[in-house]
């Protein structure tokens, strides 16, 4: 069931095509069309606004053009349905208005053309018009928003460290917990150096440093002393957090919205030594747009609140915000990852969304090891990632 992409789409807007062909693939499955092909034709507002006027004799551009191809006698046995035409220039304002993502508006338009590939015409009748928007809704609801690749999964070794701190010895090892993490499938180690030093210190990550086969990810405040270390050390990316001396761990997100003069000169810093830096934020648009006014190259958004959430319907409402959060900041050109609170029940549905790149998870992978062994814990993460 091949789905015919051509992006000619030019403008500022970052899309997710691989997310685009998987809900067209998903839409022929539903339909029962899956031996027809489906071409889709992105572009901007000049082009669509052409094809408009000599097609419909409509000087305009607009949101989301149809035109099939396989409505005839032989319409089971035709090998092309039609054509699917969007305006992103288009499709993005009506996002804005609407104060939703521009994937989840793209989304809606993609099947609002495939209802009418198939025969339906909202402008026939108003009897038409409630049978095409029941279709409409029932393909949005059923469309799934499974990812076509596989989530990365990088291991916070924190935990180790804090369990050595605990007795003042040398084991366990944060080093060789990295190694083992590695081998069993984690594309990359996430150490936290704290002001306080309450677990990993710095000759855990001098050696990581030198160790770590995949990607040296070093989660800091935004603290002049650990800034030093960092352009000395030169981590492969580095993850700016909110911290605080009484909390256990690291809660909420980074404001990045309230102090943008000084994030923008500390991400400048770290870009000098091409050091590219991840902002751990909350799923707020505000926050989003500030990571990206300052400068950073990827956001983690925090999924604390999804994974402490006590009902079905508050951990629904925090999970959508997760996701319309990462498409936001996917469409900002952001580079996007998740982390905390994550565990082998809830991080599935995470790992699932299509514009999220990796997961962080830490303490779930160490508390499964003391009962499995890390080998088996790592990889048991891994294939939740892998079959999400």
């Amino acid at each position: 069931m091949p789905v015919l992409l051509s992006n000619r789409y030019g403008g500022p807007c970052h899309i997710c095509l691989d997310l685009f062909i998987k809900r067209a693939e998903e839409l022929l499955c539903l339909a029962g069309l899956e031996g027809h092909e489906l071409s889709l034709l992105l572009l901007d507002d000049p082009a669509m606004q052409e094809i408009n006027r000599q097609w419909r004799q409509k000087d305009k551009a607009t949101n989301v053009l149809s035109f099939p191809q396989g409505l005839d006698d032989d319409f089971d046995q035709h090998p092309m349905l039609g054509d699917i035409i969007i305006s992103i220039d288009t499709a993005h304002q009506e996002a804005i208005d609407r104060g939703i993502s521009l994937h989840h508006h793209l989304t809606t338009l993609l099947v609002h053309g495939f209802v009418h590939l198939l025969g339906h015409d909202h402008e026939r009748s108003d009897h038409d018009a409630e049978e095409m928007f029941g279709l409409e809704h029932s393909y949005l609801q059923a469309l799934a928003t499974r990812r076509t690749k596989m989530v990365k999964l990088a291991i916070n070794v924190d935990h180790v460290a804090t369990l050595r701190q605990a007795r003042g010895n040398t084991e366990p090892d944060p080093v060789t917990a990295a190694a083992i993490a590695e081998l069993a499938g984690a594309t990359g180690i996430v150490v936290h150096l704290r002001e306080d030093r309450r677990h990993m210190q710095d000759r855990d990550i001098d050696i990581l440093r030198k160790t770590v086969q995949t990607k040296l990810n070093l989660e800091m405040a935004a603290a002049e002393e650990i800034i030093k270390i960092a352009l000395d050390l030169q981590p492969d990316m580095v993850t700016l957090v909110p911290e605080k001396r009484q909390e256990l761990t690291t809660e909420g997100g980074l404001d990045v919205a309230g102090q943008i003069k000084k994030l923008k000169k500390v991400i400048a810093r770290l870009a000098k030594k091409n050091i590219p830096v991840s902002l751990f934020i909350d799923p707020d648009p505000a926050q989003i747009q500030a990571s990206k006014e300052v400068g950073a190259t990827f956001v983690e958004i925090h999924t604390g609140r999804y994974a402490d959430a006590s009902s079905e319907e508050e951990e629904d409402k925090e999970f959508e915000l997760i996701a319309t959060a990462a498409e936001e900041a996917y469409e900002a050109g952001l580079r996007v990852y998740a982390g905390h609170g994550l565990n082998y029940v809830n991080a599935g549905r995470v790992a699932a969304l299509p514009t999220i790149e990796e997961l962080s998870i830490g303490h779930a992978v160490m508390a499964r090891a003391i009962f499995t062994g890390l080998d088996q814990a790592v990889r048991e993460m891994v294939d939740i990632c892998r079959f999400a």
